[in-house]
């Protein structure tokens, strides 16, 4: 495990990702052909199993360039965390954080004894035994940790998470916030425009970055003048849907008399 993407969050250098929710390792591969500064690969609503995320992440490693994986895990949980680390994902992402206690609870699960709880075991993350004592010795240190806000509460105490040590940095999640604001996939709504600021700004108080995610490329420049530091772009199935509507309509465009798209069969 080397220590780049999150010397990259730690030198401030608007790292870029994208968002993985099919689990195959060809799909994982492919991303990181794009050159993106890390893929993050959802295991919270998606079927994808650990041993998926294993050749995931070796599908990643084996590709030429500096991206690396990060997994959202599906909560809070101090086993499924042990488990995704000791796979060797250099990041990771927990989402629905709502206090200072949670993320630290978040922080003690990734870190090993005594400065956590976190088991110790050899696995593919040591080289199977290999580099034991290095890894254990180190990766605390290198581990990226991320936090998600994306309820009230999150939202009310995130000055307080954002200052938690061992948090690196948070992440909103528009879909939730925006459910949660009652402004339900409404992305320029005023209330949520409001959470995000405020999030942002915790993050700048306690020198942590924040980011986001955004499906449509239209919306980059927006999220970016509003202050995150860093943003997911673009998710497989989201770019998949797209590219086949464009394409359908291009067919059909190139069928019909007049040269225009026609609404079905």
């Amino acid at each position: 495990m080397n220590r780049g993407l999150k010397s990259a969050f730690e030198r401030g250098d608007d790292p870029l990702g994208t968002w993985l929710s099919i689990g195959h390792p060809v799909v994982a591969e492919v991303s990181a052909l794009g050159g993106f500064d890390f893929l993050l690969l959802d295991t919270e609503h998606t079927s994808i199993s650990l041993e998926t995320v294993e050749n995931m992440v070796r599908a990643v490693e084996a590709t030429e360039g500096r991206t690396e994986m990060v997994v959202r895990v599906p909560a809070n949980d101090p086993v499924r965390i042990k488990r995704v680390l000791d796979i060797g994902a250099p990041g990771i992402m927990v989402p629905m954080i709502e206090s200072a206690t949670d993320a630290r609870a978040f922080v003690e699960a990734t870190r090993y004894p005594p400065d956590g709880v976190r088991g110790i075991a050899t696995g593919r993350a040591t080289a199977y035994g290999r580099e034991f004592r290095r890894y254990v010795a180190e990766v605390n240190d290198r581990l990226l940790r991320i936090v998600q806000i994306e309820n009230r509460a999150g939202l009310e105490n995130a000055e307080e998470i954002a200052a938690v040590d061992g948090v690196d940095a948070l992440f909103v999640g528009p879909a939730d916030l925006s459910g949660a604001l009652g402004v339900f996939a409404e992305w320029d709504a005023d209330d949520l425009t409001a959470a995000m600021e405020r999030v942002v700004d915790a993050g700048r108080a306690a020198g942590v970055p924040v980011g986001t995610l955004t499906v449509d490329p239209d919306d980059i420049e927006m999220r970016l003048d509003q202050g995150f530091d860093f943003l997911v772009v673009g998710k497989d199935t989201a770019s998949l849907l797209v590219t086949h509507e464009q394409l359908r309509a291009r067919y059909d465009a190139a069928r019909s008399p007049d040269g225009e798209a026609d609404d079905g069969p």
